[in-house]
């Protein structure tokens, strides 16, 4: 369904305060005041704050998975006979991270802020939903990764896993900060494309790395 002026006008609004505020501390009213609306608008299209957030992290989620499904889709149609490779999924997501970030409806950096946000521990009902939303949705790319990652068990791929999403996020929901530092170290900013490239050979050495479960010495 076609989102109103109205319905748009609020989500700009609350999503640029939940980046920059975060969720539980971002009131209706200042929610309200910037997007110039009654709270009355507000429940009328989204039921509620809650119901807010969730539409936030839908309106990013969404045409993530749906591209991201699409181009391992297009892969395994242009080479059924084998299985992409870690490289080539980090690849996918890295492009399709790109492609979405060009449309004018995505901020990616407001977007790996809000994934930050969701982790935070206040969060919980927040998470849960979102996971139970859009686990099936990642399972055949994150099926893919396991596939072709280093032979360790569920808790280190777990883990691994969180690793990667949590260097991504990191990095993207801080690129300005990092330019900064960049500019004053090399006198040059890096762009996102070079950035997202120069991680991908880091986050495959990550998942191919061999399972050692033993455990470090205590000092």
């Amino acid at each position: 369904m076609r989102q109103s002026a109205t319905a748009k006008k609020i989500m700009l609004s609350a999503e640029a305060l939940f980046a920059e505020q975060g969720f539980a501390e971002t009131t209706m009213r200042e929610i309200t005041s910037a997007a110039n609306v009654n709270l009355a608008a507000v429940n009328y299209h989204f039921g509620s704050k809650k119901g807010l957030i969730a539409a936030v992290a839908e309106k990013y989620l969404t045409p993530l998975v749906t591209h991201l499904n699409d181009a391992i889709d297009e892969r395994l149609l242009l080479k059924p006979d084998s299985t992409p490779t870690t490289e080539e999924l980090l690849e996918m997501l890295m492009r399709t991270l790109l492609q979405v970030g060009k449309s004018k409806q995505f901020a990616l950096p407001v977007f790996m802020r809000l994934l930050e946000l969701i982790y935070m521990k206040n969060q919980d009902e927040l998470r849960n939903a979102m996971i139970i939303r859009y686990r099936s949705a990642f399972a055949h790319f994150i099926e893919l990764l396991r596939q072709d990652s280093a032979v360790m068990k569920d808790e280190e791929f777990f883990w691994r896993l969180h690793f990667l999403m949590g260097s991504i996020i990191f990095t993207l929901s801080n690129f300005q900060t990092l330019v900064a530092l960049e500019m004053r170290e090399f006198e040059r900013a890096a762009e996102v494309e070079m950035t997202l490239h120069r991680m991908i050979p880091v986050l495959v050495a990550g998942l191919h790395a061999r399972a050692d479960s033993t455990p470090f010495s205590r000092l």
